[in-house]
């Protein structure tokens, strides 16, 4: 057992970041777990991973923080100033550390949180012949997001590895200060300028709705994966040349695609939007991702003018994803109501790469193609909701020069056959555009030869 106290305590509303993944917990039905195992650097031992989780405890409110309920359901978030948690250690004895590394990740992943009772850190050391070889580290989603466990790993150089002591005081925003700002009048008119940013977006769109194939599926919800080396080095050639980010370059291939599979244009995507650009939000480690509304004409244009207008499209939506997610259900509602019809908006995008390294020589267009060698891939089907419609974008697993495009649909509104031609044809709309722009860019080769003489 693992003590711990840090500053701050007490009972608040969710922050909106939380809400967001609240909601989405509850209508997926999981507890969205992030994290997985690592192994550990010769030398650590398990003392040094009990000083590791109270760092963690101790200075992240989120991390302490258990939900309480209120008579009608509704969640707030209760922040302990001290407790004690457990640390599992497990012995490999004849197993392969790593394999069991890999079962207690699974029965963590597995088992849902108990929000009111259980602290959302699960954590355990996997030890072989009495030396620590790997950590388990699962958490709730509402500990973070993937911007925030970044934050989270950064913070760990405040901690002293010989008294287990911290090096410097927190200065992020802590989650009860957000949760507090955010009912002031500052936090209320941002609320309200993403709104009306909003409805002025809804009250414009064609009549959007996913339409029913006419196969069924089960089980229902399936989900597919490309990891492209050749999505890699095209995005980097175009980003280069357009000056356009690698994010807003798939936003507006995936744009294109949704155009051509369902023929409705202007098309709506919802972005997962970090809001770590605001001011003060930089460090946070409690969630704040919150997902956007980008509604983007594609119409006749050629890709680099689609590019450049899915980009100025984005950035406009990036400011009005932050937001109350409750009053922004009642205004879809509203806007339902007054159009006679649903719309169904639910499309996303989350991008969740770091920082990509740079391309240092743009490829050709030989190069571009031979990258382009398929790999497409089932990787699941199951009976729990992914939502209807929803592309993540990933570094490769494996470190290689890749991007990883995972999709995942309700196959009652989009046909299987429709989510592996929208991520192949993301991949061939993009090196398309790069082996265009490469020609584009390379010095006309001469009709003759000229004499060597002249």
């Amino acid at each position: 057992m693992v003590a711990f106290s840090g500053e701050g305590s007490g009972i608040e509303e969710l922050t909106w970041g939380q809400r967001a993944i609240w909601n989405a917990m509850t209508e997926q039905n999981t507890s969205l777990p992030i994290g997985g195992w690592l192994p550990l650097p010769e030398g650590t031992t398990v003392r040094h991973m009990v000083n590791e989780l109270r760092f963690h405890m101790s200075r992240h409110q989120s991390a302490r923080m258990r939900l309480v309920f209120g008579d009608d359901g509704r969640p707030r978030q209760s922040v302990a100033a001290s407790g004690e948690i457990a640390l599992e250690v497990f012995d490999a004895d004849n197993a392969d550390p790593a394999d069991v590394a890999e079962l207690v990740k699974q029965r963590y992943m597995d088992a849902p949180f108990d929000y009111a009772n259980e602290w959302p850190i699960r954590m355990a050391v996997v030890r072989r012949d009495a030396t620590a070889t790997h950590v388990v580290c699962i958490l709730c989603h509402l500990v973070t997001d993937a911007a925030g466990s970044l934050a989270m790993m950064a913070d760990l150089a405040n901690l002293d590895p010989t008294t287990g002591g911290a090096t410097a005081p927190v200065t992020a925003t802590q989650p009860l200060d957000l949760a507090r700002w955010q009912q002031t009048p500052a936090g209320q008119r941002r609320h309200a300028s993403s709104l009306r940013y909003w409805e002025e977006q809804l009250r414009g769109v064609p009549s959007y709705s996913f339409s029913r194939p006419a196969e069924r599926h089960h089980p229902r919800h399936w989900e597919g994966q490309l990891t492209s080396p050749a999505l890699f080095l095209a995005t980097h050639a175009l980003a280069r040349q357009l000056d356009v980010s690698s994010s807003h370059l798939i936003l507006a291939a995936y744009a294109s695609m949704l155009v051509r599979l369902r023929g409705v244009d202007p098309v709506v995507i919802r972005p997962v939007v970090s809001n770590r650009f605001w001011p003060g939000l930089a460090d946070i480690v409690s969630p704040i991702n919150e997902a956007g509304l980008c509604v983007i004409p594609v119409g006749q244009a050629g890709f680099d003018e689609l590019a450049r207008r899915t980009s100025r499209v984005a950035l406009r939506a990036f400011k009005a994803a932050y937001y109350h997610p409750e009053p922004l259900d009642e205004l879809r509602a509203v806007i339902a109501k007054d159009r006679g019809e649903d719309l169904d908006i639910d499309c996303f995008l989350n991008d969740r790469r770091v920082a990509p390294p740079d391309v240092a020589e743009p490829p050709t267009p030989a190069q571009l193609r031979r990258a382009q060698r398929g790999g497409f891939r089932w990787t699941t089907q199951q009976d729990k909701p992914f939502g209807r419609l929803f592309l993540h974008i990933d570094d490769a697993a494996d470190g290689a020069d890749a991007i990883t495009l995972t999709i995942r649909a309700d196959t009652d509104y989009v046909s299987p056959a429709v989510m592996r031609a929208c991520v192949e044809g993301i991949e061939s709309t993009l090196v398309d555009a790069a082996v265009d722009a490469r020609r584009r860019a390379l010095p006309a080769v001469p009709a003759t030869v000229p004499d060597a003489a002249a």
